[in-house]
């Protein structure tokens, strides 16, 4: 797993895609600060930059370097999770432009799978966290499920977990909004 790290952070440090297990399925990841490899994230994808994708952050603390004002509810959400959970915060702040959506917002999860959250501890920046299929088609929550397609263009390929064969499931997504209320997006 120290390998696989340490590899996965020269590569997105050179502004690389990784293919990469995460807290819920197999995901495509870049350096979030990163406008290029943000952009070849949506290329592999065939998806319109104007959906934005999501971040992973291996501690609560770091939300607040992305986002300049956090809602009170969300550290209370963050702590009492259960499951993985993303949150969409409005002004996000020091990250690639062509990340984020329309409206300024972006979809942070903290991570405790161990693989993910050494890798953002290790990487010390946020990482983009999508799933790892072409736009439109089923998300793959294990290994084999990612198309050859999506394996042929990443720049690196995770190799812890691509044995198991858990099935997991994508996050649960809300978003707060400026003014306290919170939208369940996804359960």
């Amino acid at each position: 797993m120290i390998e696989d790290i340490k590899k996965a952070c020269e590569v997105m440090q050179a502004g690389g895609v990784i293919l990469y297990p995460t807290d819920t399925i197999w995901g495509l990841g870049c350096d979030a600060t990163n406008a290029e490899a943000v952009k070849k994230v949506y290329d592999i994808k065939h998806r319109m930059d104007q959906k934005a994708m999501l971040v992973l952050v291996d501690s609560p603390v770091k939300i607040d370097f992305y986002v300049p004002d956090v809602p009170e509810v969300a550290w209370d959400l963050v702590e009492l999770t259960t499951k993985p959970l993303t949150i969409i915060y409005s002004n996000a702040r020091n990250l690639a432009d062509n990340l984020t959506a329309s409206d300024g917002s972006v979809g942070i999860r903290v991570t405790n799978e161990e693989f993910s959250k050494q890798l953002c501890f290790r990487f010390r920046k946020a990482i983009v966290s999508t799933s790892a299929n072409i736009s439109g088609e089923p998300s793959p929550s294990i290994f084999d499920e990612i198309s050859s397609e999506i394996k042929d263009q990443v720049d690196y390929i995770v190799n812890y977990r691509q044995n198991d064969i858990s099935r997991a499931t994508p996050s649960s997504i809300i978003k707060l909004e400026s003014n306290g209320v919170v939208k369940v997006l996804r359960e």
